[in-house]
């Protein structure tokens, strides 16, 4: 039995980061040495001299939509949320999920409201499958974004896009979004979204970088290279049984390119590191390899890997990382990386030293 209860930690509650910091790369970097056991603390600033010529940094480019949707029962009024999770190219049926009083009933609506509240489209009701996940679909005629796109279907995007609210984590202001969170909550180099998949959360540990600190690494002759992995539902969702070796772990989809894959392998030949940026980009470094017999291929699709002791990587040298939630599968993920004494001894460093822990954060790097 893997105990569940070895990954977890007690955290201050003014230690949890409500806000960034206004200039990103000032935020904490604890720097971790596996070998020597040891550990110092800089800032995020510092990252340019602490990369290397021949290393790789990769980031997970995938863009947070705001996919938290408020609104009301058409016909009796309650009060409703739901979160996007993805939808249907095909069909057009989204799947969301869901917050109402009462059960929602096939063919009934459910009116949106923008983040002005005022009332906008509808959603018609169409099921739930076994995991109580909401089925819906956007009704048309419901809404328009202008007289030019009169009769013109809208995408999943322009809708969200609308009506939706970033989907901020409970443990930030308990869930309740700011129009600052639009900016605060993407990172910088997020582009990847397609009309059926979406992030739903942050790679947070892209939260840190600015184009500025972009411009210096790569000044530094380190590779910047971009992944995809969008973060689903899961992000949000502690580990429910006291055994970790039987839990299941969520599937995200993600994506890395033959040139990226060739690149991060000639540069490790030649003695640099694959540097991750957040635990998303171990998944689609470390799945990628784990489909093609350990090496680094071009490589598309789902995966629900779950990365716990003891496990070997194949394609991950060193980790940049925020802080994360006890009892969480990243913290697990994380100490396979580092060794659990070391992490656990390192949490417990940061929390005496007062970093700021979750998502907007200070960070890691896990050499």
């Amino acid at each position: 039995m893997h105990a569940l209860d070895l990954y977890d930690y007690s955290l201050p509650r003014e230690r949890i980061a409500q806000e960034p910091l206004r200039n990103r790369v000032d935020a904490r970097l604890m720097v971790i040495n596996r070998a020597h056991g040891t550990i110092e603390h800089q800032h995020v600033r510092d990252l340019p001299e602490l990369l290397r010529a021949e290393d790789s940094l990769v980031l997970n480019n995938s863009r947070v939509v705001p996919a938290r949707l408020v609104g009301y029962r058409t016909r009796t009024q309650g009060r409703w949320q739901g979160l996007y999770l993805r939808s249907d190219p095909t069909t057009g049926v989204w799947e969301l999920l869901t917050k109402t009083r009462g059960s929602l009933q096939a063919g009934e609506t459910i009116t949106l409201q923008d983040r002005d509240a005022r009332d906008g489209g509808q959603l018609e009701v169409i099921g739930r499958d076994q995991e109580g996940h909401l089925f819906v679909r956007p009704v048309p005629e419901s809404v328009r974004l202008d007289d030019s796109l009169a009769g013109v279907p809208i995408s999943p995007t322009q809708w969200l896009e609308r009506f939706g609210r970033v989907p901020i984590p409970p443990y930030i202001r308990d869930g309740r979004m700011v129009d600052a969170d639009l900016v605060n909550y993407q990172t910088v180099f997020a582009s990847e979204r397609e009309e059926d998949k979406a992030s739903v959360a942050a790679p947070t540990a892209g939260l840190h970088f600015t184009e500025s600190l972009l411009r210096n690494i790569a000044k530094g002759q380190t590779a910047i290279h971009e992944v995809t992995l969008h973060v689903g539902i899961g992000t949000f969702r502690p580990i429910e049984v006291d055994d970790i070796d039987t839990h299941v772990m969520h599937e995200e989809w993600g994506r890395i390119d033959a040139e990226t894959c060739a690149n991060i392998r000639g540069r490790r030949a030649a003695g640099g590191r694959c540097v991750a940026v957040g635990t998303t980009s171990v998944r689609v470094l470390e799945s990628c390899a784990a489909a093609n017999g350990g090496a680094l291929q071009e490589w598309t699709g789902s995966t629900d890997l779950f990365i716990k002791p003891p496990y070997s990587f194949a394609a991950v040298d060193a980790l940049m990382t925020n802080f994360h939630l006890p009892k969480s599968s990243l913290l697990v993920l994380v100490s396979a990386f580092a060794g659990h004494e070391l992490i656990m001894r390192a949490y417990q460093e940061a929390i005496d030293a007062e970093y700021r822990f979750f998502s907007y954060g200070d960070a890691m790097l896990i050499l």
